[in-house]
Formats: C-alpha cells, sequence, structure tokens
C-alpha cells in the first residue's frame, strides 16, 4: 500500500469514527430519508385520494336528482358525507373545511330535463386546495355529462332510434385514452420517485457543508490535512468517500423499494437507476463542496446549501413544468442537479430510453462532479487561516 492509499484509509476511518459518534450525521444519512420515504409511499399507497368529503344541495327533491346524488357518492374519489338545505350552508361548510365541494341541485331540474328545457346544476369546489379542487371537478362534471347523455338518449329512443343510432349521435367520436409511463395515474409514481431523491440530495449538500464546517469551527482543520500529507484532495476524497458509501447505499435502498417492492414503473431496469443514482450523489456531495468553498464560513454554507436544495423541488419541474416557466429560469434550472436526474428518470424509468438518449443529463452530472476543482484553493486557506467567529 503505498503511502497516500495509507493517507486515505486512515482519513476514510477518522471519518467513519465522527459519522459514528455524533447522532446528528446518522439521523440526516440515515434515519430522515428512510423515514421520508416510509412517510410518503404510505401516505399516498391507495395512488390516488380517495373518500374526498363534498356536499349536495338538493332543492330539486326528485328521483333524478336522489340518482345523480348516489352516482356522485359511487365514485371511488368522492365521498358524499352531507346534505344541505341551502348554498349558504353548504358554502359556509366549504369556508369552515368540512367539505372540499358541493353539488347544487336547483329547483325543476328534473322537470326541465323531461321537457329538453336545459335545466342548469353547479358545481362549486375549493381550489385552494388544487389537487382536491381539481379531482371532485372532475367527478362532478362527469355525472352532469353522464346525465345529459342519459336523458339524450332517452328521448331519442323514444323517437325511435336504435341503440347504435343513438350511441353515434351522443358520442359520434370514441375517444380512445393510453396514458403512457404512468398508467395508472399514480400519485406516488409521480412524486414520490423524485421528491425523495430530492430530500436527499438536500441532506446531502447540508452534510457536506456541514462536515467540512464543522471542522473550522472545531479547529480540526489543520490535523485533517496534516494526516491527509497537506494534501486537500487526499482529505476531501477521505472526508466524502465514507459519505459516498452511505448516501449511495440509501439511494440504491430507495430504488429496489420503489421499483421491486412497490412496482412502481421502470422501464430500462434497475441498474440504470442506480447509475443515474450514484451521479447523483456524488454531484450533489460536489455542489455541496463548492457551497462551503464560495462562503468558508459554517452558518453562511448551511443557508446556502437549504436554500439551494429547496429551491431545487421547484426548479426541476416536479410541480410546474419548466417548459412554461420564463426562459431565464428554464436557463437557470439546468443549475439544479435535480433537474438532471428527473430528466435521466424520465427517460429511463417512464419512458424506457436507451441511456444514451439521456447522454446530455448524465454530462450535465458531470459537470458537477468537476466543480470543487475551482474553489480547492480557496477552500484550503480556509481551513488552514480561518478563525472561527461565535
Amino acid at each position: 500500500m503505498n503511502v497516500k492509499a495509507g493517507r486515505l484509509w486512515n482519513l476514510c476511518k477518522r471519518e467513519g469514527r465522527r459519522l459514528v459518534s455524533r447522532p446528528l450525521y446518522l439521523l440526516c444519512m440515515v434515519a430522515a430519508p428512510a423515514l421520508c420515504a416510509l412517510f410518503f409511499t404510505t401516505l399516498m399507497a391507495d395512488g390516488l385520494p380517495k373518500g374526498l368529503p363534498v356536499g349536495v344541495v338538493d332543492e330539486d327533491g326528485s328521483v333524478t336528482s336522489r340518482a345523480l346524488t348516489r352516482n356522485l357518492d359511487a365514485f371511488n374519489q368522492t365521498a358524499v358525507v352531507a346534505r344541505y338545505a341551502s348554498v349558504t350552508q353548504a358554502r359556509q361548510a366549504m369556508q369552515r373545511g368540512e367539505i372540499y365541494a358541493f353539488y347544487y341541485l336547483p329547483r325543476g331540474t328534473s322537470a326541465r330535463l323531461q321537457a329538453q328545457r336545459q335545466p342548469t346544476v353547479s358545481f362549486y369546489t375549493n381550489n385552494t386546495l388544487l389537487i382536491a379542487g381539481s379531482l371532485l371537478f372532475k367527478d362532478m362534471k362527469m355525472v352532469s355529462e353522464l346525465a345529459s347523455g342519459s336523458a339524450a338518449r332517452q328521448v331519442l329512443y323514444a323517437q325511435g332510434a336504435s341503440e347504435a343510432q343513438a350511441m353515434a349521435f351522443l358520442q359520434p367520436i370514441v375517444i380512445d385514452t393510453h396514458p403512457l409511463g404512468n398508467p395508472q395515474l399514480n400519485y406516488s409514481v409521480y412524486l414520490n420517485t423524485l421528491f425523495v431523491p430530492g430530500i436527499l440530495m438536500l441532506l446531502i449538500f447540508l452534510v457536506t457543508v456541514y462536515s467540512i464546517g464543522v471542522e473550522m469551527k472545531e479547529r480540526t482543520a489543520r490535523e485533517w490535512l496534516r494526516l491527509a500529507g497537506n494534501s486537500i484532495y487526499v482529505a476531501m476524497a477521505g472526508k466524502l468517500l465514507p459519505q459516498t458509501l452511505i448516501f449511495f447505499g440509501m439511494g440504491a435502498l430507495f430504488n429496489v423499494y420503489f421499483y421491486e417492492i412497490l412496482g412502481f414503473p421502470c422501464g430500462s431496469g434497475l441498474w440504470p437507476m442506480m447509475l443515474a443514482t450514484l451521479c447523483l450523489v456524488l454531484a450533489s456531495q460536489c455542489v455541496g463542496v463548492l457551497m462551503i468553498g464560495l462562503l468558508p464560513t459554517l452558518r453562511l454554507g448551511l443557508s446556502f446549501a437549504s436554500l439551494w436544495g429547496v429551491l431545487s423541488f421547484s426548479m426541476c419541474g416536479l410541480s410546474f413544468p419548466v417548459m412554461a416557466m420564463h426562459p431565464s429560469l428554464q436557463a437557470l434550472a439546468n443549475l439544479f442537479p435535480l433537474r438532471h436526474y428527473f430528466l435521466i428518470y424520465v427517460d429511463q424509468a417512464l419512458n424506457g430510453y436507451a441511456m444514451v438518449y439521456s447522454w446530455s443529463n448524465y454530462v450535465a452530472l458531470l459537470v458537477f462532479m468537476l466543480l470543487p476543482f475551482a474553489v480547492v484553493r480557496r477552500l484550503k486557506k480556509a481551513l488552514l487561516y480561518y478563525k472561527y467567529l461565535p
């Protein structure tokens, strides 16, 4: 074993002792990611929210209005939990948070329907909660359209039309939908496969910045460099390698959990996603080194890591499509490792493309891995001469 390899091994052992001696490291590197993964996957175990509470204001009180209410309650995502005497009472219940929406059937709905005078029904949704409001709006609109189609079909039957003629009139174009990538429309597939790696990336930022910054705070940086033979490259490798193994181990477990145990779609197979996870871990660590190198103060470095990590969830395209953002923000999105991991995930897991199709995103993650070379001299100077001021 040559000298540098021996120093690297000693530094890895030193870092391993530091990791196990401080519960904060184990909490951030193992416990927190695992708990987040279990929490969010069990929270969305059904794929979509079910039994969302809605109310009904039935002023008509007819057989038709009661049938509409039963049909609405039969939807998997909708549960009719209350009936109100007026729109005012239903609105107040929605403002109190007791229901997410209500369906209003005015007096004379059935009579106008039978007379073909286009009755009007109304539905009110609380779109402050976008997912709940959107899902209930879809169900109530579908119930109304089915009722309208049923009434029109009865009229056509009365006029002597056959069933084929009636259906051709009501639905002249048959829609055959094929949701690709996530055919079950499972929110857990859409959110957790990126949200959990995003949390892991955020924790990598914080742990990387903290593990280097705390050396300056506790005045152990010179000892750390001395064990590395005064080589900042050996010192960084010895510090980050044990963390890399732990973080990649957690990421690999998440991949097995998502794609093997929960059965999430993974068109390209498990190993390309393992490679993408390894690239995300390494890129996140190198961005963390850049952060503490640019701001060689523990407080400022952690603030930078927190800000950049949280912004990643918005800028990667998870919550809002990047192509719909302002052009300047579209360019800024490329500065977040999670954005490139997201694109690799879409190409590899959901679409099942060959890895070469995502070459630009792999190159981008590789560029992130080269960032520490831009600040390594500044970081070494800070480790040697910085004086921590509490």
